[in-house]
């Protein structure tokens, strides 16, 4: 991260004001994740929910869309269900056929440039009867209409958040894996290179 200020400050494309903003969240990283785990018991009681969903959609766009993959990448891994991450952008181009009431759809949705954008997706997945999960951050306006859980993350500057909002996609995936019998430390059919040095 500290390389990536420096280049951005030496090319000219990061200002010295918002180069210090962004050492200051990085300085508090450590302590957003701390708050992030506390959702763990949350995270928890969802899995018990959706651990027998055949598949998920992990939608995310933006910084957020290869969170959305990643998500998608870690429940498939462990847990063996079809995951699938896409670009909220383009749902129409596809995924929105597959959307009815036992989809659950994953949106990672921190406070960001494009989170009006975001939420119309929202609205478009809830008009299908899909199960909106949103991972968001705090001091975002309340979900409730929209969504069927919303997991709150602290709130920081766009480019960091995916630190943030892959901790509750991942602690997803771990316990719908421990809930479906799976063992986490010894996915099946992994390259031992994936899950060994």
């Amino acid at each position: 991260a500290l390389l990536g200020l420096y280049l951005g400050r030496e090319r000219g494309r990061l200002d010295e004001e918002a180069g210090r903003e962004l050492v200051c969240r990085l300085i508090q990283l450590p302590q957003l994740i701390t708050r992030t785990l506390e959702i763990e018991r949350q995270v928890k009681a969802l899995a018990r929910r959706f651990a027998s969903a055949p598949n998920f959609l992990y939608l995310g766009r933006g910084v957020n869309f290869p969170v959305a993959l990643e998500g998608a990448l870690k429940l498939k891994e462990i847990s063996y269900i079809h995951a699938e991450g896409y670009p909220a952008a383009e749902m129409k181009h596809g995924p929105i056929a597959l959307i009815d009431e036992n989809m659950p759809v994953l949106f990672v949705a921190p406070k960001d440039h494009v989170y009006g954008k975001v939420c119309s997706n929202m609205q478009e997945v809830r008009a299908r009867q899909g199960r909106i999960i949103a991972v968001t951050s705090e001091g975002n306006g309340d979900l409730s209409a929209l969504v069927e859980e919303q997991l709150r993350v602290p709130a920081t500057v766009p480019l960091l958040s995916p630190v943030l909002t892959i901790i509750p996609l991942q602690l997803l995936a771990y316990h719908i894996a421990v809930l479906r019998g799976c063992d986490v430390d010894r996915p099946r059919n992994l390259a031992k290179s994936v899950t060994v040095e």
